[in-house]
């Protein structure tokens, strides 16, 4: 089993996702603490100050969409704020970031003591009353989860120990409420999406060891979707993808703590129903409107309403887990697919929101939420993302004496092995301008993004291996140069593996890609073009249709190369098609913003 490097140990260095990074950033510092505490405030009886009487709505001074006061899942943001902002101090070292949380913690315990001591939600503590009677309301246990692991988070990650004591209390309300239900209404504890439940218990049993929590997981746990699974059923066709896809993560944090081997079979059940035997979009995602596409059915839901951002979120932690159990570079592979077409093609780089839905039918538009007024379910899961980067790239294998890059990002890493103190920097090793492309600007080399540099430096000599992960879409073998010397490459499971005595040492590795046009199973005459991991878009409002040989799209797809100072050096992954009726100009799909754009084409010469 792999072991995550802390996150207080890796900095994302300046590149494409150190830019998503500092935009989220500048989000979560520009939203107002007594807006994101609003719900939590009311719900004390506290009045906002200002806010006794609103003359003027429009203009007032609070958070409306899913946050608004009559709306049933208000607060849920202020958890996933909490998560992201003390995710970025522990990688960060962010102070503004830090007094911030501290005090919204504070305001959040005066509402606990205010509430009776126990009960801090932004929602009525009626509501669960609501579920034991059967009566419908909007997903209590959900907008409870993200308070939950809010503040679990600030403690993990912030070291607020405050945080952890109101969890502590709040803890004591839900050991009374389910064991009330236990004889009352058990089907109440497994509604009201509660999926998030199971882990966040979990989590707390982990770091307190205290069987409250261990009590709490098992109430938690007797879900029917893992008796399904265990069945071999198709368990998630037509369901709700985003009340299911935490279950898998419940599991894994369960297996984790408990070392019971049932829950591991649970979440590695659970992405062979949802990924195995269901297949994807080219872009990761496996779900139109909100809902699980039945298997190998993508082309007849493709719509406006494909790949829900939470869905992405939460399948990339489900192929985290299952990656630092194995190491098998299928699930970094799949983790690298979805930041690309994902992480970063659903946030706006400008403003940090994101796109609910990534639509992916012919002349589609990305439809970007507000900072204030919409607060979808995305708008939280949008803000963990972009701080997740640093816990996705590197891992240890001590057992093994491997150090692994899973993800290729630049970063810079400090561990400790042993008794040396190793630094390790990757980065595309160019003169700066804020790309990720190795090349120097005076020579006549190929550019690419995969032209990857490492520094490796060490306090002392020290031995072990580092395994680069040689992801599924490369096209030949690696290029690999130590030093300023070309050496043999040698791959084993998935991994270019490099053992030597590490001292001061610098590695150049390049990974050949190509073009390729991925179709779906339905419909094989649609196909969309990815270069790498990375999935392009035509800027054409109607699928205009592709002439030419599908297996070798470099045929009739040109790129498109572009000095363009006030962003890259050179674009990378643009490129205009040649010989067509019409010909259009391809991007990649996170670069879209505003643009009209189509994904998948139509071969026009098919074969009947």
């Amino acid at each position: 089993m792999l072991q995550k490097i802390n996150r207080k140990n890796v900095t994302v260095s300046d590149g494409l996702f150190r830019e998503r990074m500092n935009a989220n950033r500048d989000y979560l510092m520009e939203l107002d603490t007594q807006c994101l505490l609003q719900n939590f405030y009311l719900e004390a009886g506290l009045i906002l100050p200002g806010l006794q009487v609103v003359e003027d709505p429009a203009n007032a001074r609070l958070h409306w969409g899913w946050e608004a006061p009559i709306c049933q899942l208000r607060g849920h943001f202020l958890g996933h704020w909490l998560s992201a902002a003390a995710a970025l101090y522990a990688s960060e070292k962010d102070m503004a970031l830090k007094a911030k949380l501290d005090q919204i913690v504070a305001k959040l315990g005066r509402c606990q003591q205010l509430n009776g001591g126990q009960w801090v939600g932004s929602i009525p503590e009626k509501y669960f009353q609501m579920l034991a009677d059967n009566q419908y309301v909007w997903s209590p246990q959900y907008v409870m989860h993200k308070t939950i692991m809010g503040l679990t988070d600030a403690y993990r990650y912030a070291d607020n120990r405050q945080a952890l004591d109101i969890v502590d209390r709040l803890s004591d309300w839900y050991i009374h409420w389910t064991e009330e239900m236990q004889d009352r209404n058990p089907a109440a504890v497994y509604s009201g999406e509660q999926a998030g439940m199971l882990e966040a218990w979990s989590e707390l049993y982990g770091i307190t060891g205290q069987e409250k929590y261990l009590l709490l997981a098992r109430r938690y746990g007797e879900q029917g979707l893992y008796q399904a699974l265990d069945k071999g059923l198709d368990a998630l066709t037509n369901d709700h993808a985003n009340a299911s896809i935490p279950l898998s993560h419940g599991a894994a944090r369960l297996y984790e703590v408990t070392g019971e081997e049932k829950w591991r079979r649970y979440t590695e059940l659970f992405w062979e129903n949802a990924v195995t035997r269901r297949g994807m979009y080219c872009t990761g995602g496996m779900n139109a409107g909100e809902f699980w596409v039945p298997p190998f059915q993508q082309g007849q839901f493709l719509g406006a309403n494909n790949q829900e951002f939470c869905t992405i979120y939460n399948m990339v932690r489900t192929a985290s887990y299952l990656y630092r159990w194995t190491g098998d570079v299928q699930y970094a592979d799949y983790v690298e697919r979805c930041l690309y077409n994902g992480f970063l093609a659903q946030q706006n780089p400008a403003t940090g929101t994101p796109t609910y839905f990534l639509p992916l039918s012919a002349g589609s538009r990305k439809k970007w939420g507000s900072k204030r007024h919409d607060f979808w379910c995305c708008h939280g899961t949008m803000v963990q993302a972009q701080t997740l980067y640093p816990e996705l790239i590197y891992f240890e294998d001590s057992e093994n004496n491997r150090l692994l890059v899973s993800q290729y990002i630049p970063s810079r890493l400090t561990w400790q092995k042993g008794g040396a103190k190793v630094c390790l920097e990757q980065s595309t090793d160019m003169k700066s301008y804020n790309c990720q492309t190795l090349f120097d600007e005076h020579s006549e080399g190929s550019m690419s993004r995969w032209s990857l540099g490492f520094q490796v430096s060490c306090s002392v000599p020290t031995v072990f291996t580092l395994s680069l992960r040689v992801p599924g879409w490369v096209s030949d073998i690696p290029f690999l140069q130590i030093n300023g010397e070309t050496k043999k490459v040698e791959i084993r499971d998935g991994y270019l593996e490099i053992t030597t005595e590490w001292h001061q040492d610098k590695i150049n590795v390049f990974f050949p890609s190509t073009l390729s046009m991925e179709s779906l199973p339905d419909r094989p005459e649609l196909a969309a073009a990815v270069s790498g991991p990375i999935v392009l878009a035509g800027l054409s409002d109607c699928d205009c249709g592709l002439s030419g040989d599908f297996t070798r799209p470099e045929a009739f797809m040109s790129p498109r190369t572009e000095h363009t100072y006030g962003t890259f050096p050179w674009r990378q992954d643009w490129y205009v098609t040649r010989n067509q009726s019409r010909n259009i100009t391809f991007m990649p799909l996170y670069e879209v913003t505003d643009e009209t754009y189509t994904v998948y084409f139509t071969r026009k010469d098919t074969p009947q």
